[in-house]
């Protein structure tokens, strides 16, 4: 199976996990739209939706259109699905990537950065699929695929930053919902989470810093994981909350060093992976993020 010929929509991606899946499918012939609201270079993270879409059409054969989209706001994300399909003709996929974070306490939780959080991963996540739902009804391949965490609710995963949590929870409710309501029409909703802590700019700047990425995977290994979803068949494949690495050892990986910064020493589990997860990886991992 091959995502040549079929066509993404993507909201966030012009960098980390969604920009990593956007050029692995990219490679694989399929077009990306991603929907993001970097139009100007920020001070402290690479990429704009446009520079994104250019290193995307250098790699190629599938072709990539960047478009300014604040998912928080309905019309954007109409205009931008509108754009996608102008270009391509439909769209057959659906990632919700986009993910807003803050680690702080409910003490120190502004009810703005709370409204940010919500409106963005869960509202959010909830607008692109009901919004892009008529045009993955008419495809013959059809996947949402949310990037959120399984629904464990071991009380560790709320304390110190119930907010974060509740918005990364309501985008899973999403799929466990969604994976239901549309199973008869044969979408295939589902979840993807790391098993480890990712090296992305949040893990960088807003978790940890330069010295934590040695202690993260590669975004690539998000990318090889999402796209062996997106090859399955949506009929059989719904409802699951996948983790990276059973996904990819399920495809036959058994070398996950090519997932590891040079001069990684040790792993650190991400957010929300269940213990029994944890157990079973054959990976050496400790705790630390919660």
């Amino acid at each position: 199976m091959s995502l040549a010929g079929k066509t993404l929509f993507m909201s966030g991606g012009s960098r980390g996990i969604g920009f990593a899946i956007a050029k692995a499918a990219v490679e694989q012939g399929a077009n990306v739209a991603i929907a993001a609201k970097t139009a100007e270079p920020h001070p402290k993270l690479p990429g704009t939706v446009f520079t994104a879409a250019d290193e995307l059409n250098e790699v190629g054969p599938g072709k990539a259109i960047g478009l300014v989209c604040d998912i928080r706001h309905e019309e954007q994300i109409e205009a931008a699905i509108a754009a996608t399909v102008a270009a391509f003709g439909g769209i057959d996929i659906c990632i919700n990537n986009a993910s807003a974070i803050s680690l702080t306490d409910t003490p120190s939780t502004s009810m703005k950065r709370y409204d940010l959080m919500n409106e963005v991963n869960t509202r959010g996540t909830y607008m692109v699929s009901k919004l892009v739902l008529p045009y993955l009804q008419a495809s013959s391949h059809a996947h949402i695929l949310n990037l959120s965490p399984p629904l464990d609710l071991n009380p560790k995963w709320f304390k110190g930053h119930v907010a974060y949590t509740i918005a990364k929870y309501g985008m899973s409710l999403c799929v466990l919902g969604m994976a239901e309501e549309f199973r008869e029409q044969g979408i295939g909703v589902n979840a993807l989470w790391p098993i480890t802590a990712v090296d992305t700019a949040a893990v960088r700047n807003v978790i940890g810093d330069d010295r934590m990425a040695l202690m993260c995977r590669k975004p690539e290994i998000m990318a090889d994981a999402a796209l062996a979803i997106l090859n399955r068949d949506p009929g059989q494949c719904t409802g699951n909350f996948f983790i990276d690495e059973e996904v990819l050892i399920e495809e036959g990986v058994t070398d996950f060093s090519v997932y590891q910064n040079e001069g990684a020493t040790r792993l650190i589990a991400d957010f929300f992976v269940p213990d029994e997860v944890f157990e079973r990886s054959p990976t050496q991992l400790v705790h630390g993020m919660g």
